[in-house]
């Protein structure tokens, strides 16, 4: 009998970190931010949360595809794609909507610009097409075209992944070389490009995808070379958390997030092991049980991921019209307030959810 994989509460509550480390790294005046993985690593919430959202889809399509076969996993996927895209028109016009607000509220604010409202304003009708085309990609909404095109090709990749697991590292990492040159051919109506270039970005995607479907052994993980790999990991983890804090001053060019630069897959790497060390010890699994609200922030990622754009922007605008961006508790009590929020929503979404699934079933 085909073993159905389970889901991991572990991988659900480092996902639901990771959508609040996103909302709050979005308020420029949060303290909370400050303990974030940016800090200390050369990588940030976003590699965390590509990497799990691999993961998860070779969870989930595993699965399906052990219920009712590998045509039924893609279908599921490619409806999921389409959902994806509708998430994306509603957050791109719930960002253009915050500018708006900004703009209402005569807050001086980065938003106003980087919502697209002023462009809207000049040319509503072709910048909806160019939104809905992907050319045009507003303000925090402009990783979910990425994920459309990751969703849209795990039925291509899975079955490689799962019986070739070296070609499609291999073939990852070729298109991650060629990745500046293969975004030319993206849609694109913007100078900058794409926040997100799909082709660089799909790297974290396939690890993702990679260890779920060919996970590394406890066994290897204590051998010696496992343990030698672990000492190697926290000798890095150290030297780049010396050089954030001490040594640079400067945080990095948007470039190097945008095409994925090399020294952060190796800095995520290293944040990846220690993870996976953490994990196995059952440390990650105690604190999990401990906050079951991360861990169902984590399962309503969609959701979450929406949510915490909008009340990012809505928390950081209050703080601005207000005039208590500055002011410690304002700054405290606007995480408190955009974390609390999160969660909420993540809870709704779930009681939603049920409820949907027992009327269906009755």
């Amino acid at each position: 009998m085909t073993q159905i994989p389970k889901r991991s509460i572990e991988i659900d509550f480092l996902r639901g970190l990771a959508l609040i480390a996103i909302a709050v790294d979005h308020i420029p005046s949060s303290v909370l931010s400050h303990a974030m993985l940016h800090t200390f690593a050369f990588c940030d919430s976003a590699e965390v949360f590509v990497f799990v959202s691999g993961y998860v889809s070779a969870a989930s399509y595993l699965a399906i595809a052990a219920r009712r076969g590998e045509q039924a996993a893609n279908r599921r996927f490619w409806r999921r794609s389409r959902e994806i895209y509708a998430a994306y028109l509603f957050t791109a016009a719930l960002m253009l909507l915050s500018g708006a607000l900004a703009v209402l509220l005569h807050v001086d604010s980065p938003l106003v610009g980087e919502s697209g409202w002023a462009r809207f304003l000049a040319h509503p009708f072709p910048m909806l097409a160019n939104v809905a085309l992907f050319r045009d990609q507003p303000y925090l909404a402009g990783v979910l075209p990425m994920y459309v095109l990751l969703i849209l090709a795990v039925p291509v990749v899975m079955p490689v992944v799962r019986r070739s697991p070296d070609l499609a590292l291999l073939a990852s990492f070729g298109i991650w070389l060629g990745a500046c040159w293969l975004a030319l051919a993206l849609p694109n109506a913007t100078p900058d490009g794409w926040p997100f270039n799909p082709f660089a970005w799909q790297v974290m995607f396939v690890l993702g995808m990679l260890c779920r479907a060919h996970p590394v052994s406890p066994a290897f993980q204590v051998s010696p070379m496992g343990r030698a790999i672990t000492v190697v990991a926290l000798v890095l983890f150290v030297a780049f958390a010396f050089i954030r804090l001490h040594v640079e001053v400067e945080p990095p060019p948007g470039y190097e997030k945008q095409n994925l630069a090399s020294l952060r897959i190796v800095s995520f790497g290293v944040i990846a092991w220690l993870a996976a060390q953490a994990v196995r010890m059952g440390w990650v699994a105690w604190i999990a049980q401990r906050l079951p609200g991360i861990v169902t922030a984590g399962q309503q990622g969609l959701v979450c991921f929406v949510g915490g754009a909008v009340v990012s922007n809505v928390v950081d605008t209050l703080l601005r019209a207000t005039h208590t961006s500055a002011f410690l508790p304002a700054r405290i009590g606007g995480d408190a307030l955009a974390v609390g929020a999160l969660l909420a929503l993540a809870s709704i979404a779930r009681r939603w959810k049920t409820t949907r699934l027992r009327v269906a079933l009755t």
